[in-house]
């Protein structure tokens, strides 16, 4: 391998890392933002885990493929937890306080009420049980 192809690879990682590392610290950020404002929705249940789930009535991957997986999961584990829905484009002002930047977007809470994880995109339900931590509950 030639000296040159060798500092484009080792850049080429550094700015990789550099990627990853600013989409952690988003990631982490954006959960702090969270942390107090779950409370705040009046249909929260205390105790329960949950998914609170930012959508809008236009996102087509929203209806084709999130709500589909988080109804999936709502007929398996209901009783497990709760979903909370907030429609970004009614509530631009909740959306913009815990930090939402596109649609969909879910935010795993557990039961303590702290948020765990957020993933911005489409999250299928097999990411979402496995943070919900109830893959191991009986149907």
């Amino acid at each position: 391998m030639s000296a040159e192809v060798l500092e484009r690879l080792l850049i080429a990682v550094a700015i990789s890392g550099l990627a990853v590392a600013a989409y952690l610290l988003f990631n982490r950020y954006t959960l702090q933002r969270a942390s107090t404002k779950v409370s705040k929705f009046a249909s929260y249940q205390s105790g329960l885990p949950a998914i609170v789930y930012f959508t809008t009535p236009t996102c087509a991957p929203c209806k084709t493929v999130q709500r589909p997986a988080i109804e999936r999961m709502k007929a398996n584990y209901g009783k497990w937890f709760q979903v909370i829905e907030v429609d970004a484009s009614q509530q631009p002002e909740i959306a913009q306080d815990w930090g939402v930047m596109t649609v969909p977007t879910t935010f795993v809470v557990d039961a303590s009420g702290q948020p765990r994880y957020v993933n911005q995109g489409i999250a299928p339900a097999e990411k979402l049980i496995q943070q919900l931590e109830i893959e191991d509950y009986s149907i």
